[in-house]
């Protein structure tokens, strides 16, 4: 296990019930922007709830963020907290809509164009505090300091990482998800096991309890996946989904061990040029991944093959093709595709993609920083 420092500011309230306790979070005072996305949590309930959670506050809303981010829409929200003068961010929605608060909140009172902090990692001094209130589990952002923001002008999606936007709080409430459209909830638990996967498929560092966490994870999405899918008013199955979404991505099961992130890199490219969603691109790349670097991974493949699928029988080569076969069924079991001709795409996209990892400086990627060019051409090729 590597050295490492773990922190995680972040305060969870956790069941059902917990947005009625906001008062308890945001300071007295506080003059508060509600961000959100599409427009679902005023359907749902939801927006009602926070609502009469900030009965007492100076409060307003900017909605319409997208499930990709865009600076373009975010800009616009760090017009109008700089007018206006608020002084506490609630982000209410997805990881997105989350993404995008902290995108906001950093971008403030930036001094420059804030785009900055992504393309040339310019520092962040200061941010706005945040709290949120989440309603889609997938990508972990209510407890990270982790964003990913497109350019819609330029199809530029890139993350950026920074302590001072860790949420001061986030609200996870199981039942907010019972009516998420089950496209979204297959995308958040394909997310999830993704977030995982990233983490632990790399080569061995002997750090038991990171490999134990993240294979209970893998193991309760896939034990509960399906049945978020076929039971969708199941809080304790909504539960178990929720909270191993925030585990995948909040820094614990990556502490001390190496991560890949080819898998996200290269998916973020597909999102941005043809607008498929994150989860999606994921189980497309994966599999392709895992196939491409299992002479590299071949020592964790055959812990996962046989820990997490039970495959123990055969030869190094079939337990690791079976493992990759079976991860592959999951994504499918769930209902996302894993090819992109399944989604209309085929091979003439490949140079563009590979250009746009040049150009965004992905030219070393995974745990070794073997993922050439060339490697990710071969694997977004197998990935057709």
């Amino acid at each position: 296990m590597y050295p490492f420092t773990f922190h995680n500011p972040t305060r969870i309230l956790f069941g059902q019930g917990r947005i009625a306790e906001l008062a308890n979070e945001i300071p007295a005072g506080q003059k508060v922007l509600l961000t959100y996305g599409q427009g679902s949590i005023k359907k749902n309930g939801i927006f009602d709830q926070v609502a009469a959670a900030l009965d007492g506050y100076e409060w307003s809303t900017f909605g319409g963020i997208e499930p990709n981010p865009t600076y373009e829409t975010l800009m616009k929200a760090v017009e109008k907290i700089r007018l206006e003068k608020f002084d506490f961010l609630l982000a209410v929605g997805g990881g997105s809509v989350i993404d995008g608060t902290k995108f906001i909140a950093a971008a403030v009172n930036f001094a420059g164009d804030p785009w900055d902090i992504l393309t040339k990692r310019a520092p962040i001094t200061t941010a706005l505090p945040f709290g949120s209130v989440l309603t889609l589990p997938a990508t972990g952002s209510e407890m990270n300091n982790g964003s990913v923001i497109t350019h819609k002008a330029t199809q530029t999606k890139l993350p950026f990482m920074h302590p001072l936007v860790f949420p001061k709080f986030s609200i996870l409430d199981p039942t907010t998800t019972f009516s998420l459209p089950a496209g979204q909830v297959a995308n958040g638990v394909v997310d999830a096991f993704v977030h995982t996967v990233e983490q632990y498929l790399t080569y061995p560092v002997d750090a038991k309890v990171q490999d134990r966490f993240a294979e209970g994870l893998l193991l309760t999405l896939i034990e509960d996946g399906p049945q978020a899918l076929s039971d969708p008013e199941n809080e304790a199955v909504r539960a178990n989904m929720m909270w191993s979404a925030t585990l995948a991505l909040n820094g614990l099961i990556g502490a001390g061990v190496p991560q890949d992130w080819a898998t996200h890199m290269i998916g973020h490219e597909i999102t941005a040029l043809y607008g498929l969603d994150h989860a999606q691109t994921l189980a497309i790349v994966l599999p392709s991944v895992l196939q491409s670097q299992k002479e590299q991974k071949k020592e964790k493949l055959l812990q996962y093959a046989e820990r997490v699928w039970g495959i123990s029988t055969g030869s190094e080569d079939t337990r690791i093709d079976k493992a990759i076969r079976k991860t592959r069924e999951f994504f499918e079991q769930m209902g996302i595709k894993t090819r992109l001709s399944d989604y209309g795409l085929d091979a003439t996209i490949v140079p563009k993609l590979v250009d746009q990892l040049e150009q965004h400086g992905m030219i070393k990627l995974g745990e070794r920083r073997t993922v050439t060019l060339e490697v990710s051409r071969q694997i977004l090729e197998m990935s057709v």
